[in-house]
């Protein structure tokens, strides 16, 4: 088939320079496989395999080859140059604007069967956008604008955020003023967006003025609108002003979908202002007031994974609990996993039980910190009563829950177990990892049980076949 003999070529051939002949021939050879009664433009039945290798191998043509053109024109891949076959090829190439803009061309002249779709444009507009070819890139809008096919609220978005990050910002403001011009309607999402690249600027000023005009011109802002300009105020140091404009947008009947203190908690925490976000949410619990749950998640992440500040995290969670907090499984995955690694075994259990309490059925990665804190601290018996709780009433445990409790295990000198626990690997259709049996075996073999280590060994040459 036609992929597989382009398949074949990408094995056997080292360059498309050093033996053309042999190329022409194989893709000649291939070609005739797809047969009269077959539509152009499509796979021509050959498998998913061969497809992709077709399309990964098109994809490096496009990247490297000098002369992508003569190289594609070689191939005479005309029989199966769709609208779905451009568009991945484009996709594979995000950061080769030029390289897609002439591969894009190419299609289209060179097989008058093929009519590109929007999807195409917009996959090509990113690329060009991203990779900062902005003449290029108007170039093809203006094909679009010829051919009809309007330009969407999303390409536009993306293309003013581009501006954005490269400070192109009158650029920016240029593009989304014409936005009538392309038939694309100014929406929230294009809003945000030129709010986004002004932002990046620090044009603070500008950003407001923008949203003053949004408002004014009926366009609804969501939260991302209220999230972009506290961030960025948050980012500069600017919390009054971002306290301010909340306090202003709600006097005018903009209440965002996200209370305004949480807002300003989250441009906190990802401008990196820690202690303003902790005091904060200090405050709020203090005169009685819930965080959002989404907010709080992320101030707790940030203080238990990026500040190592557990203890604190803990002692927060019991506090917004008690004020009426309702906490999600991943609420629950945090702060298990923060008390398990500071040893405090026992608000580790507590918060697990009060997970379970409400519903949720135990998943590894909500209970393997549980185990490994107990293991870490020698209660093996502990560790072994409660991981035969979880596997009898909650989800099986995985291969990195079982690795994590050999490896224990073995550290603590209980090999027997840990033999077990391969054996379960094996009843569970799981391949335990070669270093796992090593440690299992060597350790049996120190204590003197033999006769396990040897029926391990084999154990382990009939799953791995060898």
């Amino acid at each position: 088939m036609f992929c597989r003999a382009i398949l074949d070529r990408i094995l056997t051939s080292s360059s498309t320079a050093t033996r053309p002949t042999a190329v022409l021939r194989s893709i000649t050879t291939a070609a005739a496989a797809i047969g009269p009664g077959e539509k152009a433009g499509g796979r021509g039945g050959v498998s998913n395999d061969d497809y992709f290798a077709t399309i990964h191998h098109i994809s490096n043509v496009v990247r490297r080859d000098i002369y992508l053109e003569r190289t594609l024109n070689k191939m005479r891949i005309s029989p199966i140059v769709n609208s779905e076959l451009v568009y991945r090829v484009l996709r594979s190439c995000p950061r080769n604007g030029i390289e897609s803009f002439r591969f894009f061309n190419w299609a289209r002249t060179q097989h008058p069967h093929y009519d590109p779709t929007t999807v195409e444009f917009e996959e090509l507009l990113k690329t060009l956008a991203r990779t900062a070819h902005w003449e290029t890139m108007w170039k093809v809008v203006q094909q679009m604008k010829t051919q009809n096919i309007p330009v969407t609220p999303s390409i536009a978005s993306f293309v003013i955020e581009q501006y954005g990050k490269h400070g192109l910002i009158d650029q920016a403001v240029h593009l989304f003023n014409r936005l009538k011009n392309l038939n694309c309607p100014q929406n929230t999402e294009v809003y945000n967006s030129l709010l986004l690249a002004l932002c990046e600027v620090k044009n603070f000023q500008g950003a407001y003025a923008l949203i003053r005009r949004m408002t004014r011109r009926g366009v609804t802002p969501d939260k991302r609108t209220y999230s972009i300009l506290v961030n960025g105020w948050c980012s500069a140091g600017k919390m009054r002003e971002a306290q301010r404009f909340l306090e202003e947008m709600s006097r005018k009947g903009f209440n965002p979908p996200v209370r305004g203190r949480d807002l300003l908690i989250d441009g906190l925490l990802n401008a990196g202002y820690m202690e303003s976000a902790k005091g904060l949410v200090r405050k709020m619990t203090k005169e009685g007031f819930i965080p959002d749950v989404e907010t709080f998640n992320s101030l707790a992440d940030a203080l238990c994974n990026k500040s190592d500040e557990s203890d604190f995290c803990i002692g927060l969670f019991d506090d917004v609990c008690r004020v009426g907090l309702c906490p999600n499984v991943e609420t629950y995955k945090i702060i298990i996993s923060a008390a398990s690694k500071l040893g405090r075994v026992e608000d580790a259990f507590r918060v697990f039980h009060r997970c379970v309490e409400e519903g949720t059925r135990p998943f590894p990665s909500l209970y393997a910190p549980i185990l490994k804190a107990l293991c870490r601290v020698g209660r093996f018996d502990d560790a072994f009563c409660f991981f035969g709780d979880v596997k009898a009433k909650g989800h099986p445990p995985n291969r990195p829950v079982y690795t994590m409790m050999i490896k224990m295990c073995c550290r603590g000198g209980r090999f027997v177990e840990a033999a077990n626990y391969l054996a379960e690997m094996r009843e569970a259709n799981m391949l335990p990892m070669s270093q796992s049996f090593d440690m299992v075996t060597d350790g049996l073999k120190q204590c003197g049980k033999h006769d396990l280590a040897k029926r391990m060994e084999q154990m382990e040459i009939s799953m791995r076949g060898v």
